[in-house]
């Protein structure tokens, strides 16, 4: 089985001269499939332009991002959009739900891209996450766990091999984030789907299967976690 994610030797440089800023500074990593990995570092460590690598939002000045067997570097511009489309699920931490749609809508706006039967995989993955009651309702009329379900609930329609999750519960309180915490870790136990949970929570790498910590654009360490808590045991 192809690694969910690998990247070798990866650097990111923003600017030159005095305003140059290097991000990344030869990033090697991998994630086998079906793991829920949490990425640790401070705030200013490079952990966004990481997900940004992966998720092919940016292009990278130097190294490589494989992921679901795929080489980032040898798609096009057409071929970026639909590995975004089809092989990443992006979940964020102001959930970036149109404010005018509903649950349903919000989720269906992917949903039909992804897939000719999407009106269908809409109701069932927002059951899934908990929000059959919910989907007729707009962002406005959501707390933020329940929008936070909305926004994972898009990513997931898609089906795909990897979700991509940026302080997915930053903008929560303790109880609304524990439950997204048990969500992911039951989205990671669907088939060989692979999480990757970016933070500076350090309380959350306990859930981990796999913990990678970065500073200063380096990884410092990476571990692998042989018993998972469960997030309801995490300790906030």
């Amino acid at each position: 089985m192809n690694p969910a994610v690998k990247t070798i030797d990866l650097t990111k440089t923003y600017g030159e001269g005095e305003t140059e800023v290097r991000a990344l500074r030869g990033v090697s990593l991998e994630i086998p499939g079906g793991e829920l990995a949490v990425l640790l570092g401070p705030s200013g460590s490079g952990k966004t332009t990481l997900l940004n690598q992966i998720g092919a939002l940016e292009e990278p000045t130097s190294g490589s991002v494989e992921a679901d067997g795929v080489t980032l570097a040898d798609l096009d511009d057409k071929g970026r959009t639909a590995y975004r489309l089809n092989s990443i699920g992006f979940v964020f931490q102001f959930y970036n739900l149109v404010p005018t749609l509903t649950a349903k809508e919000n989720v269906a706006l992917i949903a039909e891209l992804a897939s000719s039967d999407g009106l269908q995989r809409t109701e069932e993955v927002l059951e899934r996450v908990g929000l059959a009651d919910r989907m007729d309702h707009f962002p406005g009329q959501l707390s933020g766990g329940e929008q936070q379900r909305v926004s994972i609930a898009r990513g997931l329609v898609k089906d795909p091999p990897l979700m991509l999750c940026d302080e997915p519960t930053g903008s929560l309180d303790v109880e609304s984030g524990i439950s997204i915490l048990d969500l992911l870790r039951d989205v990671t136990r669907d088939g060989d789907r692979s999480v990757l949970i970016v933070t500076h929570n350090a309380v959350t790498a306990r859930m981990a299967d796999r913990v990678i910590r970065l500073r200063d654009g380096q990884i410092t360490s990476q571990e692998t976690n042989p018993s998972p808590a469960d997030p309801e045991q995490l300790d906030w």
